[in-house]
């Protein structure tokens, strides 16, 4: 199965079940990305694990299973900020920011490996900084 018909398959339990999916996702907060292609302006539709946070906002992870690039979805999000999400069966418009190496990051990485420590393998894979994004919802 293509890496396109794994995120596809994804993509539909999770519209199907208002945001739930099983097999290795089962419980873990899944959101929907949708990203323009920096390169291509092809809109796109990541699935990843998310970490909410108190004040509404929430923090994804561009580990690409400890690749040693970043992931495509990535650059599109660097290149374009702003952009739709789904969470459960809302769609909003986020704006993205990388949380910059320091005391933050730390902290947050901390809070992502305690919650799911198959990331802390992902970073023992690769030499490169696995970036942080915080996505805020748009005025």
């Amino acid at each position: 199965m293509s890496a396109n018909d794994w995120n596809q398959k994804i993509i539909d339990e999770f519209r199907a079940n208002k945001g739930q999916v099983g097999g290795m996702f089962e419980g873990a907060p899944m959101i929907l990305v949708h990203h323009v292609g920096a390169k291509s302006g092809t809109t796109r539709v990541t699935p990843l694990v998310h970490f909410p946070e108190e004040d509404g906002r929430t923090v994804i992870v561009a580990s690409a299973g400890g690749a040693p690039s970043h992931p495509s979805w990535y650059h599109n999000i660097t290149a374009n900020p702003e952009f739709e999400v789904e969470i459960g069966d809302e769609t909003l418009t986020v704006r993205s920011e990388e949380i910059p190496n320091g005391p933050e990051y730390d902290a947050v990485w901390e809070r992502v490996v305690t919650e799911r420590p198959g990331f802390a393998d992902y970073k023992e894979k690769t030499t490169r900084v696995i970036p942080l994004l915080r996505l805020t919802r748009a005025a």
